[in-house]
């Protein structure tokens, strides 16, 4: 079985040659280095690219790394940064591709986990200045993110953020109907590797493995962080609260609800920072539709993956509404889109009057769960489980008929009907199709055109 991971190797295709170190970020596990080393790999050497001009080197492998310690024999390859830390030698490195490289070919350099390279960026910008090398990197930590990659490269990065399989890759990498699938991508996520795991049982311990000792140890290392169960607690109260919005207040005033223990907000903000730099959650921020605004400092914190989410939690809080928001919000991202939490203010009638006898009007903020920006592209959607009845689907149009553009609105529902449009222009959509339409465009109004 095989996740062609398509929509990127086109993206890493597209790029080559463009004067720019290509930085693939994601978190761990999610499948840069396997798109990179194996299926960027083969399309370069499918088009007729000899395997020598292709340089690998993977700096957390102890195989590729001893392969430097012939350069310069008096100094350490590995060189102790800190406690439990190190970089490896930036020096023996070059002297490692000069050796390998020469200036009359094109050379491809496909390095893994470049983090772990002593002062990187002025390594990989000393490579640019030889024009017969085109240069992809990976990374996990901080050090790349997307925001940062200007100030790393000096405006030489170009940056293809790699998340975990959406639910289209998952179904045609495992070969499976879209109902048959669900319950397992819902429950355990799309990182490859837990994907490719035969059961249930296997996937659930491998997550919660990875979780303690992958993801947390990653971050309590990388920033030195004392209060280690206070960032595990604050990580699940983080899942427990997905799909609802939050404050750094709401979430320290939950935090001792639950456990019990006194925690600052200083130290919440800097955890949800931490998570944010290993790519484990992702923030929406709440957007004022009609003022076309950033407002207040609620937001909704979203799983790259809703397997860790999952496991964080002991797989014991499992509401299919909430997961199917994070896995909607995840596929637009996907897709290319900024993704933030809309708000539409409405002035509502109430059941009181004033000594006049006049009705009393109210202000009220109404949700939409998705703004979805690309470029000139905008859609609103709305993430509803089920639409039962009359009142529920009434509630879930509210908002979108109170916002006066002429931008697309959408509800994605798990109703397995065709699409339709009502009168007043709103789409609804089931899940499946929605998630499985057309892989071919970014657009979304052509996905119902392709609707079997």
């Amino acid at each position: 079985m095989v996740f062609a991971r398509e929509r990127y190797l086109q993206q890493l295709q597209s790029r080559e040659h463009n004067g720019l170190i290509k930085v693939i970020t994601g978190m761990r596990r999610s499948g840069k280095s396997y798109l990179m080393n194996v299926l960027f790999f083969a399309e370069l050497i499918k088009k007729g690219i000899p395997e020598r001009q292709i340089i690998r080197f993977a700096f957390d492998a102890d195989e590729d790394i001893d392969q430097l310690d012939p350069f310069f024999p008096n100094e350490p390859t590995r060189i102790r940064t800190g406690r439990n830390e190190t970089v490896i030698n930036a020096k023996k490195f070059r002297a490692f591709i000069k050796e390998r490289t020469n200036e009359a070919e094109p050379f491809y350099l496909l390095l893994d986990e470049v983090q772990m390279l002593e002062g990187f960026t002025g390594t990989l910008n000393g490579f640019l200045r030889n024009q017969n090398y085109d240069v992809y990197v990976t990374g996990s930590n901080s050090r790349f993110l997307s925001s940062d990659i200007a100030t790393e490269f000096k405006g030489r990065g170009s940056v293809l953020h790699v998340l975990p399989l959406t639910f289209r890759e998952y179904c045609e990498g495992l070969q499976l109907p879209a109902r048959q699938a669900w319950p397992d991508y819902l429950e355990t996520g799309g990182l490859p590797l837990v994907a490719l795991m035969k059961t249930r049982e296997e996937r659930m311990y491998y997550l919660k493995n990875l979780c303690e000792e992958t993801y947390l140890k990653d971050i309590i290392e990388h920033h030195r962080i004392r209060k280690t169960a206070e960032l595990g607690e604050t990580l699940d109260v983080i899942a427990s609260s997905i799909g609802s919005p939050v404050n750094v207040l709401k979430l320290t005033n939950t935090f001792k609800t639950v456990t019990k223990k006194s925690i600052t907000d200083d130290t919440v903000s800097s955890f949800i920072d931490c998570f944010e730099d290993a790519f484990l959650i992702s923030k929406a921020l709440r957007y004022d539709v009609r003022g076309r605004k950033y407002i207040g400092a609620l937001c909704k914190l979203y799983f790259e993956d809703v397997g860790v989410r999952n496991a964080r939690l002991n797989f014991r809080q499992m509401e299919e509404s909430h997961l199917m928001e994070n896995i909607l919000y995840n596929e637009l991202r996907f897709r290319g889109y900024n993704v933030d939490v809309g708000e539409v203010s409405v002035r509502e009638k109430t059941e009181r009057r004033d000594r006049n006898g006049k009705d009393i009007y109210a202000q009220k903020a109404l949700e939409v769960d998705f703004v979805a920006t690309s470029g000139s592209r905008k859609y609103y959607i709305q993430s509803a489980l089920h639409m039962p009845d009359e009142q529920k689907e009434a509630q879930e149009k509210k908002s979108l008929y109170h916002i006066d553009d002429s931008f697309t609105k959408i509800i994605v529902t798990k109703n397995g009907m065709h699409t339709w449009t009502d009168e007043r222009g709103v789409i609804v959509t089931d899940l499946f199709h929605f998630l499985l339409g057309d892989k071919d465009t970014d657009d979304m109004e052509k996905t119902w055109k392709s609707e079997p």
